[in-house]
């Protein structure tokens, strides 16, 4: 029967029942092909398949089956009917009808990619999770924003990777809170994506309506002081050195002369980084092999507490309390964040202040918080806008 249908396109479109039919079958055909062009193409890439492979995987199905029929056709001696006006128009319109419907296809066979990938346990989609998925399904499906901006204080992501990130659905466990979803999104970014520092807003519903990302800084560079600098010297420190270490630096010869006080930062070989005042540095040159002594002191303060800043989630940020703003007359018991210091507006500084300390404005606040705490703790300390009187 089907074959029969499909070879009346090969005669002549005399009968436009039977013609009607092979086209329904060629259209069905192409459909299907599409589809299943779609859903392995989700499977194997995790990405939507281009529009223009589905129509091409679609036609040359179509084309398929109707080579065979008029190979067949030739075969059998009755080829003469190919050339004529009709056949022509026949395979015009099968062509035509199944490259409409291939973009059905592609649709059908990608939708159903997503919610089966996402029913399985798939860790990410480009696609929308079906609501029967959302609601009977084991996972949460959460889609990235489009528009992803830059984290201030930090390094941006570059615009390729934002690109590959935007739109993304990533599939999480149900049943955790807006908190547990909102570190498990962070950590997902940064072990799949290479990002080093993420802030979002995730709704109760599990929308992501603010994303912004930032590169972990690299180096030795954001852990010098103001008045630092690392130089590269020639010396074999002690084997016991690492880094953090104060250490002499001494040049050799007749009479050994110490030359500067440094921090130890790394080895290579016979090279080893130090940490000098930058009016140390022109003491040092690359040419002159020097002796390392290690002495027995502790890591300064604030760089054992770089060190730690720099490995960890929170960040620091000075926040000034404006006059009018959401945070003037709180304590700092209310702050969400850890106070590390407040400088009042006459100057004074006050390392950790007590809770029950006044916020006044003119204050300016060091704290210590993720960036989403530190964003939202700024945005509370801005002079609020006067509401019109009534009447106005």
């Amino acid at each position: 029967m089907i074959g029969d249908a499909v070879l009346q396109l090969n005669v002549s479109l005399e009968d436009p029942q039977r013609a009607a039919t092979a086209v329904l079958l060629l259209m069905f055909l192409s459909t299907a092909a599409a589809a299943a062009a779609a859903l392995g193409y989700r499977w194997y890439f995790r990405e939507r398949i281009p529009q223009g492979i589905a129509a091409l995987i679609g036609l040359s199905a179509v084309a398929l089956v109707l080579n065979t029929f008029t190979l067949s056709d030739v075969i059998s001696g009755s080829g003469s009917a190919l050339f004529e006006p009709e056949t022509a128009l026949g395979y015009i319109v099968a062509f035509g009808a199944a490259l409409a419907v291939t973009s059905v296809g592609l649709r059908v066979g990608d939708a159903t990619a997503t919610n089966v990938f996402a029913v399985t346990g798939a860790r990410e989609l480009e696609g929308e999770v079906s609501r029967v998925v959302r609601s009977v399904g084991r996972v949460t499906a959460v889609t990235l924003p489009e528009e992803i901006r830059d984290m201030d204080d930090y390094d941006p992501v570059s615009d390729e990777k934002k690109a590959e990130i935007a739109g993304k659905t990533l599939l999480f466990p149900r049943r955790l809170t807006v908190a547990e979803l909102r570190d498990r999104l962070a950590t997902r970014l940064k072990d799949d994506y290479g990002v080093g520092h993420v802030d979002a807003d995730v709704t109760d519903e599990g929308v992501v309506e603010y994303l912004a990302l930032g590169s972990r800084a690299s180096g030795i560079g954001p852990t010098l002081a103001p008045s630092d600098v690392a130089v590269a010297v020639r010396g074999d420190p002690a084997r016991g050195a690492s880094a953090g270490d104060a250490v002499q630096v001494w040049r050799g010869g007749a009479e050994p002369t110490r030359v500067v006080n440094a921090e130890l930062r790394a080895t290579a070989g016979d090279v080893a980084t130090l940490v000098v005042d930058e009016s140390d540095a022109a003491r040092l040159d690359s040419e002159t092999e020097y002796r390392l002594v290690t002495l027995p002191a502790e890591p300064p303060a604030d760089r054992e507490f770089a060190s730690h800043l720099r490995a960890a989630d929170e960040t620091m940020s000075a926040i000034v309390v404006q006059e009018g703003g959401s945070l003037q007359g709180s304590t700092v018991g209310d702050i969400d964040a850890s106070v590390a210091a407040v400088r009042a507006a006459d100057g004074a500084v006050e390392a950790l202040p007590p809770r029950n300390r006044t916020l006044d404005a003119g204050d300016a606040l060091y704290l210590i918080a993720r960036p989403a705490a530190l964003r939202r703790l700024e945005s509370a300390a801005q002079a609020q806008p006067s509401s019109p009187a009534a009447g106005e």
